[in-house]
């Protein structure tokens, strides 16, 4: 072999050399790409479940406020059911002792022991205000079925038609829940006479 043919030969291997090269390097190129698609598909998909249970977490932490929320409600609904329960049951016994008082003989007013009771009344009386029991009003206000209920309808000359003339029985509320409605007498306009037919 002459030198010319040596070196051609040789530079026909630096080129095949070149290109294998070059090829190897582009197929190394195509494998990271690929490579590189790959992973950020993995962590497409990594972000999207994390998503999803961060979704997932939230949603249920939510319903679990909500449900502590809910039965925090129930509790303090079942214990003002307690509460009004009991309450109404209280309400004859403070009847009674309202109608002791009013009946009571003026020459027992100074004995201890009716001071006494006078001062077990009060004591009832301001447990029950502390618990929200308001008396409903009722002199001269007007008639409200939802507070009161009419036992009579009387004319009245002092009082306009709808008014509440007097109180038969004392109506009370707890809160805004009417727990007995006022027993009342309620005024109605004047009747006209009757004109006999002809």
């Amino acid at each position: 072999m002459t030198k010319e043919e040596k070196v051609e030969e040789a530079a026909t291997e630096a080129a095949v050399t070149e290109e294998v090269a070059e090829e190897v390097e582009e197929a190394a190129e195509v494998e990271e790409v690929t490579e590189l698609e790959a992973l950020r598909q993995e962590l497409e998909k990594a972000r999207a479940q994390a998503a999803e249970y961060l979704d997932g977490w939230q949603r249920a932490r939510a319903e679990f406020a909500n449900y502590k929320k809910r039965n925090e409600q129930e509790r303090q609904d079942l214990f003002k059911l307690a509460n009004a329960t009991l309450i109404t049951r209280l309400l004859p016994i403070f009847d009674d002792f309202e109608r002791a008082f009013q009946t009571l003989p003026r020459n027992l007013l100074g004995l201890t022991w009716i001071d006494g009771v006078a001062l077990i009344y009060r004591r009832l009386q301001a447990i029950l205000e502390a618990e929200g029991l308001t008396l409903i009003e009722t002199e001269g206000e007007n008639f409200d079925p939802l507070l009161h209920e009419a036992i009579t309808y009387e004319e009245s000359a002092e009082y306009q038609e709808g008014q509440v003339i007097g109180e038969v029985q004392k109506g009370y509320q707890l809160s805004d829940r009417v727990l007995r409605p006022a027993l009342v007498r309620v005024a109605k306009g004047k009747s006209l006479p009757e004109i006999a037919p002809d």
